[in-house]
């Protein structure tokens, strides 16, 4: 009898992706999936992780013990069994597999491994994340946009992030096989396709000893029938002027630059581990030599020995550059980083009120740019036609899931994933109304 398995997603765009590469592994075996893990037929759970902060870890584990609770088998993936390994097999003795981030082609095998009454812990001690291009992803998501992922790894080593110790070193994708994905995917009809990896703007540099994104959207811009091409976690280090350029004058690319920076002050640049940066300059320079862009970056607030003062350049710096979106980050404090033991630590409750500060300014710069577009014609994704007849759209300038919506009247007839533009009428904090 063939086996039905479900699956729980946790994390990013990028663990989404494992996720769907999992799922389509067992596909390709004739397995069944489901996405309805309370099923009464269900064999297996699988539970795909985040650990990349304590929250994110919270909430995976919420998952698990959940699924235990209900009696299903529980395969844990993904970051969580990555980052605390043997440690969590034996914390969660229930859960009957463990698989890693470089390992998620082995979900096939761990299955049967149970079944055989075999090893069911595959968890490589040092990942290296090599994107399976043998597996055809099944996608959970909804909608005419798509994810890419172009490149797994990371070869810095931020005073924050843990992910270079789950993912391992950098590792892109041959160019060949991302185009051929892409047109894969606007054959089904994806309208966008969205570009992602720890960074992007990194892409190419140990396969082709130089960054290549540039290249590959001008590859990507000639497939006829997809309409746009996104790009986000972008780095500063590789935004150089040929990938200005690209973005500038290839068309199918929108022009938004999601771009973390996540500090100002050259300082806690430093402790953070992160190349100092001249914001104000750098963004300038965007705004002149991409018509119409959109910058998007996030924040941290309370990094360990940000003083006032530091804060305060930090806070004078986002009412300067007038970002059309940004994500702000209480700082979290994460075993096996630089910034675990660096001191002094700041109090949970000032790295509250900072990122409240700064999210109060931003609430207000956002106010203020929405209602500059009154009047104007913004080109948007159709995304939903609700059952009153309101149009749920995407302006070019908001990413699937972290930036705002359109809502349009119109008596047109729309297709989800078609493009149109929507002459703006009103505006809130974050989302724009406007008709067809």
């Amino acid at each position: 009898m063939t086996k039905k398995i479900a699956i729980i997603h946790h994390g990013c765009a990028k663990n989404l992706v494992d996720t769907e590469l999992m799922l389509g592994a067992l596909q390709q075996k004739g397995y069944k999936i489901t996405l309805d893990y309370m099923e009464n037929d269900v064999d297996f759970v699988i539970v795909n992780t985040c650990s990349f902060i304590y929250d994110a870890e919270k909430e995976s584990v919420s998952s698990i013990f959940n699924m235990i609770s209900e009696g299903k088998k529980v395969i844990i993936t993904g970051c969580l069994p990555q980052k605390h390994g043997e440690e969590l097999k034996a914390l969660i003795p229930e859960a009957i597999g463990f698989i890693g981030t470089s390992d998620v082609e082995k979900i096939v095998d761990l299955i049967e491994n149970f079944e055989n009454k075999n090893e069911t812990f595959l968890v490589s001690k040092n990942p290296i994340c090599k994107y399976p291009e043998n597996i055809d992803r099944v996608q959970i998501t909804v909608g005419s946009s798509s994810y890419i992922k172009i490149a797994e790894g990371c070869n810095y080593s931020c005073g924050y992030c843990v992910i270079p110790k789950l993912r391992g070193p950098y590792v892109s994708r041959p160019m060949e096989s991302i185009v051929k994905e892409a047109k894969a995917l606007a054959d089904k009809g994806v309208s966008e396709i969205i570009l992602i990896a720890q960074d992007t703007s990194g892409y190419g540099i140990d396969l082709y000893k130089k960054p290549m994104l540039s290249t590959l959207l001008k590859e990507l811009n000639k497939i006829e029938n997809l309409s746009w091409i996104r790009v986000l976690y972008t780095y500063p280090t590789n935004f150089n002027d040929e990938l200005i350029d690209a973005f500038a004058n290839l068309d199918k690319v929108v022009k938004y630059v999601d771009i973390p920076l996540q500090h100002s002050h050259p300082e806690i640049l430093s402790a953070m581990r992160r190349p100092p940066l001249d914001g104000l300059a750098f963004i300038k320079k965007l705004k002149e030599k991409i018509k119409g862009v959109c910058i998007r970056t996030t924040l941290i607030t309370g990094y360990p020995t940000e003083t006032d003062e530091h804060f305060n350049h930090l806070y004078n710096f986002v009412k300067e550059a007038k970002f059309d979106r940004l994500g702000v980050f209480e700082f979290s404090k994460e075993k096996d980083t630089y910034a675990y033991n660096l001191k002094p630590q700041i109090p949970a409750r000032v790295k509250k009120s900072r990122k409240n500060k700064i999210l109060k300014l931003q609430k207000t710069i956002s106010n203020s740019i929405n209602k500059t577009l009154v009047g104007a014609s913004i080109s948007c994704i159709v995304e939903q036609i609700r059952e009153d007849g309101l149009v749920v759209l995407r302006s070019y300038k908001d990413a699937p899931d972290v930036d705002g919506l359109v809502y349009a009247k119109t008596d047109k007839v729309l297709v989800p994933g078609d493009i149109w533009d929507v002459k703006i009428t009103d505006f809130s904090d974050y989302d724009l109304f406007g008709e067809i």
